[in-house]
């Protein structure tokens, strides 16, 4: 297994994306909850990276609302499906973890998807942060809470203080 990596910048701070064998695998924030060490990222190499950081650009540029990139994500199968339900979650809206639940057949499991969503290992481009509490207010988000505002905010136009 061949890992690179190489930082870019974002409103959000310092991204820190990840290739393995030259498909990305990781998009980590300064601070993030589950990050892995940074001993597991592999050589800086910015040539796997070109496309994800030009998409990352577009979409902060208001310009890209869904990202199109070969992931290769490493998770439970459970994990899995529920990071390819996130990636339906359209541009500026929001989904209960109870939603979600539903969606995937299984209704009570809605603690279980929010596992398997701070676990995502390319938040933004897999949008774990469109999804919210059953009262519609923000719960966990690994980047931090202020990320997930800012990030909600940011998709639907809104002034970052006007959201929950």
């Amino acid at each position: 297994m061949n890992r690179q990596h190489t930082v870019v910048d974002s409103p959000y701070g310092p991204l820190t994306l990840v290739a393995t064998d030259g498909v990305l695998s990781g998009l980590y924030m300064t601070g993030q909850r589950h990050r892995p060490p940074e001993e597991s990222f592999g050589e800086p190499d910015p040539r796997p990276f070109r496309e994800a950081a030009r998409q990352l650009d577009a979409y902060h540029a208001r310009e890209l609302t869904g990202f199109d990139l070969p992931l290769r994500l490493a998770g439970t199968p459970f994990q899995q499906r529920v990071w390819e339900l996130l990636r339906t979650i359209p541009y500026g809206e929001t989904r209960t973890y109870g939603e979600l639940a539903a969606a995937l057949g299984q209704p009570t499991a809605s603690r279980a998807v929010g596992l398997a969503n701070g676990r995502n290992p390319v938040g933004i481009i897999v949008p774990c942060h469109r999804v919210i509490g059953a009262s519609g207010g923000l719960t966990g988000y690994g980047g931090g809470l202020d990320r997930k505002r800012r990030l909600l905010a940011f998709e639907s136009g809104t002034p970052v203080g006007a959201l929950f």
